[in-house]
């Protein structure tokens, strides 16, 4: 009933799917993926799935671009911060920061610090993505109902198809995790399997 209400009025159609995809892992940090800490959930399975995808991106040579939340001073006034008290965890230098270490980022992959939801707001990925001749976001990452989200409705706005791996995107509770799949998928991405990621990624190598 609640997908034909949306089919009815115009939504879910699919997007475009470019020829240059960049990976944007957004905020896959020890503070997410370890659940001893207070924002941290057991995330292995994204995680790992996630790790599979980049395999294939590094194989083919496509753009990838990792994020993490980080804050430089105890005193940064974020209104985020007096929603969300547990992320001032993220400092600089701390372990909450660092990339989980099974997704094997290499020197020559970006990592873009952020200071709040969307991978976009505040720090140079757009320019990136433009520099790399992105024409496709696929977004991965945690939380699904936080940064991912916002991350995707950015890349919407500036222009991007996006894609959604649902394997490879993560949160710590399941009713927002599913609700926001089912939000993005109507109005802002495609929401798709790890497999047809995959399969796209080899599909545009084997077209070039």
């Amino acid at each position: 009933m609640l997908e034909a209400t949306y089919t009815e009025a115009g939504f879910g159609r699919p997007v475009r799917r470019g020829h240059r995809p960049a990976v944007v892992v957004v905020d896959f940090s020890e503070g997410f993926t370890d659940p001893s800490f207070p924002t941290g959930a057991d995330m292995s399975a994204e995680v790992e799935a996630c790790a599979v995808l980049l395999a294939s991106a590094r194989e083919r040579g496509f753009p990838r671009v990792f994020t993490t939340i980080a804050h430089d001073s105890p005193h940064d006034a974020t209104t985020w911060w007096d929603k969300a008290p547990g992320l001032r965890t993220f400092m600089a230098g701390s372990r909450a920061v660092r990339l989980d270490e099974r997704l094997g980022r290499r020197a020559d992959e970006a990592l873009v610090v952020k200071r709040g939801p969307s991978a976009f707001h505040g720090t140079d990925l757009a320019g990136r993505l433009t520099r790399d001749r992105a024409d496709t976001v696929i977004v991965c990452g945690a939380t699904t109902s936080g940064c991912v989200r916002a991350t995707v409705v950015d890349a919407m706005q500036l222009g991007y198809p996006v894609l959604v791996p649902r394997e490879c995107v993560a949160d710590r509770a399941r009713g927002p995790h599913e609700a926001s799949l089912f939000d993005m998928n109507q109005k802002y991405a495609d929401v798709v399997t790890l497999a047809e990621t995959l399969a796209h990624l080899a599909g545009i190598t084997a077209a070039d």
